[in-house]
């Protein structure tokens, strides 16, 4: 009886997943599980503006998207490492979880491109994903996958923000007391700083020493100029300027004159990208000689590039992950649609981001400058969480030349700067500590503590120094895990930056607000063995 009683059960199951598929039926989207996708295939994983393009495909008609995969890469945090393993640690971390899901994929996936549908896939592994150029049909069978968790558009665009020429240079490397950190014999040396932009003029005469050259310090996504830095735009000259620049022109420009710097150009000639190309190139810059076991990253990289519209869009937080894991800080301008609240930019506003907004030399906020607060998985919803000058920024600019511009694109780069020359005096200092340094010494501005206008307030390098010689360090904590889901357009804000050679003597002030526990003791993490590195290559499969 009790046999009998379980195949009727069985057949009643059967029966109503039956009519479940027939009718349509689905739990509310809040309800659905891992389970339930395991058992309806799909929980709406295409993203509405890849199902808008899918719609209007004419029969075996392509377009590109990113698919993101299910199981992702468990990083540790980057000060759990001693510096000489965490790239090659986190690496081999991501290339492992990368390729044992793109083993089954691929297999999957061949008979369509044997039959003409797909006609290019890039595996990533700084996250586990894809770009796959196919036709509809072929897309659609990716969401019924249970171990695919979104298929979002390829298709973005960031342009480059304008600028408006002025007269004269700022003073605006005096305004965060970089010059003093000059003086006590720090410039940057021996630290790689690293550009995210539309590409740099490698012959501009305050640029081309202060390239590290080879094989590893230069990427083009697109393929347009493979082996040497260009710049068809200027944005990236600008920035890139404002971080390295030298004093060809008579005036020092850059705020870590003695750094090195690496690029990859996210923008293609025309000045459109691909979230292809960025993620690819944030790969790169995780591993820019293709070899694990030799540490080339930079320590530093600035990105001076956002959505084009205020919201939180999560796109490329798994990037960010990865770097932060590697002990890389991402620098990013926290964008120019101000002077309302709540016009906060993804990827600045992601929690593994540091965002900075703009100030003129005087600390007069820059009435353009994106405020806070942000709703993008962070805990803490200031933003921005640093201001640094933005106004009227003289640097270096296309054919040899200079320019005075604006715009919170140019205030990013002074942080990233900054991070150099304290890299210089303190090598190996893990992300929390320089992100604690700078804003726990920052100038207070405006309102009292911290706030969602000049966030923990101005930059000044010679206190985060002083903070830091007195033998403060952070303990890392985890970052925030919460994701909320938003949606957004890219586009890019634009800076440049001017200097000047007078040396301050201030003394550092503790004004800010600790973002993080602090301690007057220097940890001594122990390492953890760094797994053998898998490669997963970069393979374009079909035409």
């Amino acid at each position: 009886m009790l046999g009998f009683t379980r195949k009727i059960f069985a057949i009643c199951i059967a029966i109503g997943a039956v009519v479940l598929f027939i009718t349509g039926w689905r739990p509310p989207t809040q309800a659905l599980s891992a389970g339930w996708d395991s058992f309806f295939g799909q929980s709406n994983k295409i993203d509405p503006a890849v199902q808008q393009a899918l719609d209007g495909l004419a029969p075996g008609q392509m377009i590109t998207v990113i698919v993101t995969f299910r199981n992702q890469a468990r990083l540790p945090i980057n000060s759990t490492l001693r510096p000489a393993n965490a790239q090659q640690t986190v690496i081999a971390l991501l290339q492992r979880t990368a390729s044992v899901t793109f083993q089954t994929v691929a297999n999957d996936l061949q008979p369509g491109v044997t039959a003409g549908h797909i006609g290019k896939i890039v595996p990533f592994w700084i996250f586990n994903g894809m770009s796959i150029t196919a036709t509809g049909e072929e897309i659609k069978k990716l969401e019924m996958r249970s171990d695919v968790l979104e298929i979002a558009p390829d298709e973005i665009a960031i342009v480059p923000v304008g600028a408006q020429s002025v007269n004269g240079p700022a003073a605006n490397l005096t305004a965060i007391n970089a010059p003093a950190l000059w003086a006590l014999g720090y410039q940057g040396q021996g630290v790689v700083v690293a550009n995210l932009d539309s590409g740099v003029d490698v012959n501009h005469p305050d640029l081309t020493s202060r390239w590290r050259g080879g094989t590893n310090s230069w990427y083009d996504p697109y393929n347009q100029h493979p082996t040497t830095p260009a710049d068809l735009n200027g944005h990236g000259t600008w920035t890139m300027g404002v971080m390295v620049a030298g004093s060809a022109s008579g005036t020092g420009l850059g705020v870590a004159p003695q750094a090195k710097w690496i690029a990859a150009k996210i923008f293609n000639d025309s000045g459109s990208a691909t979230a292809t190309a960025i993620h690819l190139a944030f790969q790169w810059i995780l591993d820019p000689d293709h070899n694990p076991a030799t540490p080339d990253a930079p320590q530093v990289v600035n990105n001076s590039w956002a959505y084009g519209s205020p919201g939180c869009n999560l796109a490329f937080q798994p990037d960010l992950k990865a770097l932060r894991a590697a002990g890389i800080v991402p620098v990013f301008a926290g964008g120019n649609y101000g002077p309302n609240p709540s016009t906060s930019v993804s990827p600045a506003n992601y929690p593994e981001a540091l965002a900075v907004g703009g100030i003129d030399n005087s600390g007069i906020l820059d009435s353009q400058t994106s405020r806070g607060p942000s709703n993008c998985g962070e805990t803490n919803a200031i933003y921005p969480e640093l201001v640094a000058p933005d106004v009227s920024i003289q640097t270096t600019d296309l054919l040899g030349g200079y320019i005075s511009t604006s715009g919170t694109s140019l205030a990013a780069p002074h942080a990233a700067g900054g991070l150099a020359l304290l890299l210089n005096a303190f090598p190996g200092l893990n992300t929390e500590s320089q992100i604690a340094a700078i804003l726990n010494t920052a100038k207070d501005l405006g309102a009292t503590g911290p706030d969602n206008s000049f966030g923990y307030g101005e930059l000044d390098l010679l206190a985060a120094y002083n903070w830091l010689a007195a033998g403060n360090r952070v303990t890392p904590t985890p970052v925030p895990t919460n994701t909320p889901t938003a949606t957004a357009t890219i586009t890019s804000t634009a800076t440049s930056t001017a200097t000047s050679t007078a040396t301050p003597t201030p003394t550092a002030t503790d004004t800010g607000t600790p973002p993080a526990a602090t301690s007057t003791d220097t940890p001594t993490p122990t390492a953890t063995p760094a797994p053998p590195p898998i490669f997963l290559p970069l393979v374009i499969v079909g035409g």
